[in-house]
């Protein structure tokens, strides 16, 4: 017999809007990484599969609630596979197709402003960073440091990324992808990998 205390069913009017309205409540009151899948589910009185079935994860939930069509945490996860050497190389061009989409990267642009303003979506969006990008980079890269190193890595990413689509500073703003990405991955790879200092 189907258990029907498991939330409401899949395709219920205005599940999908309400879930979106509770987990942005929390989200801004709480943080992001307080938020649970399940706190949310539990609030929005449905069962935390739902949840899982709507959204994928934590993160697209993120994503859902600002609006996002390009969700940077899930930008960043798909480039984290590959030669470790191209790393650097890959969450630029990703950061940069994001960025440079018709659609999503207005969306984005919106969000970024939008956290200048609000100090409340600004502290949520610094929780994202650190936890779901930040840490996901350092835990990837792995070794003495790590956390450092993705440290200044995501600084110099956010802020070429920033001079680009923000504030449009020439001659970045109109610079071929190609060369803005031959242009900023050595500084980028060295601050992920720099060189071992010699010992005497």
């Amino acid at each position: 017999m189907m258990n029907k205390s498991r939330g409401r069913r899949r395709g219920s009017p205005g599940t999908r809007e309400e879930i979106l309205a509770v987990a942005r409540r929390r989200f801004l009151a709480d943080g992001y990484t307080a938020v649970t899948m399940r706190s949310v589910a539990a609030e929005a009185g449905v069962d935390a599969a739902l949840i899982s079935y709507f959204f994928g994860s934590k993160k697209g939930l993120f994503g859902a609630v600002l609006g996002l069509l390009a969700n940077p945490p899930e930008v960043l996860a798909g480039a984290l596979p590959g030669d470790p050497a191209g790393l650097a190389e890959r969450i630029l061009r990703a950061q940069l197709a994001a960025w440079d989409d018709p659609v999503g990267g207005p969306q984005l642009a919106l969000m970024v402003r939008a956290a200048v303003q609000e100090p409340e979506l600004s502290r949520l969006l610094r929780d994202v960073v650190w936890h779901e990008m930040i840490g996901r980079i350092a835990a990837h890269v792995g070794g003495p440091g790590a956390s450092g190193r993705a440290g200044a890595f995501g600084t110099q990413l956010a802020g070429v990324v920033f001079a680009r689509y923000i504030l449009a500073v020439e001659p970045l703003a109109s610079m071929p992808t190609d060369e803005f990405v031959a242009r900023h991955t050595p500084p980028l790879r060295l601050a992920l990998h720099p060189p071992r200092r010699r010992t005497f």
